[in-house]
């Protein structure tokens, strides 16, 4: 199993940053990762929300189901995913003076055929890497639009 934190601080209110986190569907916009995602359920928020996530990294391509598990507006987003790689995510907006910090956390665990968890420990750096650089797109595509906005 492989746990990993990424986090990010964004000049802009906790409110925004939500509507911009709240469309699933929008994350292919700031996570490189993310290829595709699909809805297979009636809705797109909220929890029992499903949906199939196509990813790569590098050379690696997944197909993920994943079912969000936790929606507090304005707060936090969970999810579980099954796939090659299960896990649980969450992303979490903490309200800060000037801005919001928004805070990544994942739980992997890979499958024996992926090296069970000495796999997980060496595609952790580069999970990490990937998502620091998915939270600096998803900042920059927030401040230049309230900058846009003022």
């Amino acid at each position: 199993m492989s746990r990993i934190r990424v986090a990010t601080f964004i000049r802009a209110p906790r409110d925004t940053v939500w509507e911009a986190v709240r469309d699933i569907g929008s994350h292919v916009e700031w996570m490189q990762d993310a290829v595709a995602i699909r809805f297979t359920s009636p809705t797109r928020e909220g929890v029992g929300t499903t949906f199939d996530c196509d990813s790569k990294l590098g050379p690696f391509r997944t197909t993920d189901r994943m079912v969000v598990t936790e929606w507090s507006p304005g707060r936090a987003i969970g999810v579980r995913h099954f796939g090659k790689v299960t896990g649980e995510g969450r992303f979490t907006l903490k309200r800060r003076r000037s801005g919001t910090v928004f805070v990544w956390k994942e739980t992997l665990t890979f499958p024996p055929k992926f090296g069970g968890p000495v796999g997980a420990a060496i595609a952790a750096p580069f999970f990490k890497r990937m998502w620091r650089k998915n939270l600096r797109n998803l900042k920059q595509e927030i401040e230049d639009s309230a900058q846009l906005g003022s």
